[in-house]
């Protein structure tokens, strides 16, 4: 029990890493980019081509994936976002989904469409064991590497969206783009950024995630599904919200699966149901915010 526990903390901590850019830019740029799982397969990929043919270690392949999505999501924000800022949803979501098939397409057009395997380093399959019995607690490196470096990340943007003047920037520019450029804030500079800062988190937790969820040219489709889930049940009121819900939704599918194999994810879009029917809104809103 206490394993698949820690298991399942995880596997959440990784969907929410995945999930921190959408919900940055829904909750503060209200922009939908569905294409955001793009990014996660993205940098996926880089870490398996740095790593297989050019020799790279596993954690300098993790920095490079970030940067390297980074400036992807930057140059596709200046040429093809921005124009979508001021469309309805219905057009962003269209138009986002539109980029989702086209990388799908490409994809497989380059590496082909069977899966790809991710060889980690000895260090990371170390596996640490405490307690005895049915109560004993099992822990792999890699997985305490994803939730040590998911928490840091977590800790570290909660800083900068709170105790910074960019995160007081942002703000203001969401609430009122006009008054802010009016007060001297560099509006497009401050969305540029933090677009850049999305896409570069879900090219982390892309790369990071590789061995645990597995990558393939339909990976932005299968990552979708639940980076929406995490988005929906915590809201993207702050971070928060999807942290919680990231949580519980990988305790839930990780043991849902061990006891309950023949159900396999259906726990997970049960209990999704269930936490909306109780608050439509998410679990945090910025009404219970304040």
């Amino acid at each position: 029990m206490p394993t698949l526990v820690f298991d399942g903390i995880a596997y959440g901590m990784l969907l929410f890493v995945l999930a921190l850019g959408l919900a940055v830019t829904m909750g503060l740029m209200n922009f939908i980019n569905l294409a955001h799982g793009a990014f996660a397969m993205a940098g996926g990929y880089l870490l398996i081509v740095l790593m297989q043919r050019w020799g790279w270690p596993f954690l300098a392949c993790l920095p490079a994936a970030f940067a390297a999505t980074a400036l992807a999501g930057a140059l596709l924000e200046r040429t093809l976002y921005r124009p979508m800022y001021a469309r309805p949803h219905l057009d962003q979501v269209l138009f986002s989904i539109g980029l989702t098939y086209m990388a799908i397409a490409s994809v497989s057009w380059l590496v082909g469409p069977q899966p790809q395997n991710v060889q980690l380093p000895g260090f990371l399959l170390h596996r640490f064991e405490l307690g005895q019995g049915g109560w004993q607690l099992g822990m792999s490196a890699y997985r305490l590497l994803i939730v040590g470096l998911c928490l840091v990340l977590a800790l570290a943007l909660q800083a900068v969206l709170t105790r910074t003047r960019f995160g007081s920037r942002l703000r203001a520019a969401v609430d009122d783009p006009r008054v802010a450029a009016g007060l001297g804030i560099p509006v497009d500079r401050v969305f540029l950024a933090t677009f850049a800062v999305g896409s570069g988190l879900a090219g982390l937790g892309g790369a990071l995630g590789a061995d645990v969820m597995g990558m393939d040219p339909s990976f932005p489709l299968k990552v979708m599904v639940y980076v929406l889930i995490v988005c929906a049940v915590g809201g993207t009121a702050g971070l928060t919200g999807p942290m919680v819900a990231a949580l519980v939704l990988g305790i839930a599918d990780v043991m849902g699966k061990y006891y309950l194999p023949k159900l396999g994810a259906f726990i997970v879009y049960v209990l999704m149901i269930a936490i909306l029917l109780w608050r439509p809104q998410g679990l945090f809103t910025r009404e219970s915010a304040r």
